[in-house]
């Protein structure tokens, strides 16, 4: 979800918007830090801080702070399991920022920067208990980080993984839409004529002409490449070249066992080192899942490529933790400066 760009349409609409943003947690929460949701005056929002109990008070304390005059930020410290009777057993801080229109040109310039990919800031406290951002350097770590100095650090939103489907068949088709929610950029490739239909979702690029060898020498390093086509050879020289390149996260092939066998042995022929042949994902797909319907295989290669996803960027997110002064309880940014504190209420 883009936050800004959200924000920017619900101010157009209603005038304002509230930014709830899940700034903290200790133990276990619903979401992790930095997750949000954008609150419209009707009640209206789009994002999650993580559902049940915890999500529907924010959603009355983001309308509340609407509603009141004068006010533009405030906190909510919630313990899950004591507070609100939710058994994750963890605390969580909620932070929550009225925008309103006389804030349209700095949403406007967040907008635009968050429509052109992930989005980082760098910010520091206002008067009035909200951040004053700037758009700064790409921030690796958690979402939502407090510097030892006061200033957060923010990313909206994360780059899409470049995933580079071929075969515009049953399956093919199912995958598209199977991935159009989630943080994947597809390029779908089939030059059979017709093969791609005229729609398909927005997070996808259709290529219909070309070779398409020479369209996966185009993907770039660390892509993820699922290879479904009409042809057992065209599968063959694609997955050879896949995997020859040493340089993709991620070389699923459809097909049996048998297919494996085959493919593996072609492939050993050639000279292909037995570690790198021994890299391809196939059958494609979680195993545990046995259903053969073509939604049910895309469901499972949805969530086979999320876990792969997950583990190629756990470094990324925890190479610079939040600043453990920050927690609940302790200093934190919005909890002074305006912002008013409502954990009681």
């Amino acid at each position: 979800m883009r936050i800004w760009p959200t924000i920017e349409r619900f101010i157009a609409a209603q005038g304002a918007a509230a930014l709830v943003t899940l700034a903290h947690a200790e133990g276990s929460s619903p979401r992790e830090v930095g997750a949000r949701m954008v609150v419209a005056p009707d009640g209206t929002f789009t994002g999650t801080i993580g559902g049940g109990a915890l999500e529907w008070g924010a959603l009355a304390e983001a309308q509340a702070l609407l509603a009141r005059a004068g006010a533009m930020a405030a906190r909510l410290d919630r313990a899950l399991g004591p507070d609100l009777g939710q058994c994750c057993g963890g605390r969580v801080l909620l932070t929550f920022e009225k925008l309103t229109a006389a804030d349209r040109e700095t949403v406007a310039a967040l907008a635009a920067a968050e429509r052109g990919g992930a989005l980082s800031t760098v910010a520091t406290l206002a008067p009035d208990g909200r951040l004053v951002r700037q758009i700064a350097e790409a921030m690796k770590g958690a979402a939502y980080q407090v510097a030892a100095d006061g200033r957060v650090r923010e990313r909206f939103g994360e780059e899409p993984t470049a995933f580079y489907l071929f075969g515009a068949g049953h399956v093919g088709r199912a995958l598209t839409v199977a991935l159009a929610p989630l943080p994947f950029a597809v390029t779908w490739i089939d030059t059979r004529p017709g093969a791609i239909p005229a729609e398909y979702p927005a997070n996808v690029t259709a290529i219909r002409d070309g070779d398409p060898l020479a369209l996966l020498r185009r993907a770039p390093d660390a892509a993820f490449v699922a290879i479904m086509t009409h042809s057992h050879a065209l599968d063959l020289d694609l997955t050879i070249a896949a995997l020859s390149a040493k340089r993709f996260a991620y070389v699923g092939l459809i097909g049996s066992d048998t297919k494996r066998a085959r493919f593996t042995a072609a492939m050993r022929k050639t000279g292909m080192a037995g570690e790198i042949v021994d890299q391809l994902i196939c059958p494609i797909g979680l195993t545990a899942i046995a259903d053969k319907a073509p939604a049910a295989i895309a469901a499972s290669v949805a969530a086979q490529v999320l876990i792969a996803r997950e583990a190629q960027m756990i470094p990324a997110r925890t190479a610079t933790p939040s600043d453990p002064g920050s927690g609940p309880g302790q200093a934190h940014p919005l909890a002074a400066g305006g912002a008013r504190d409502v954990r009681h209420g």
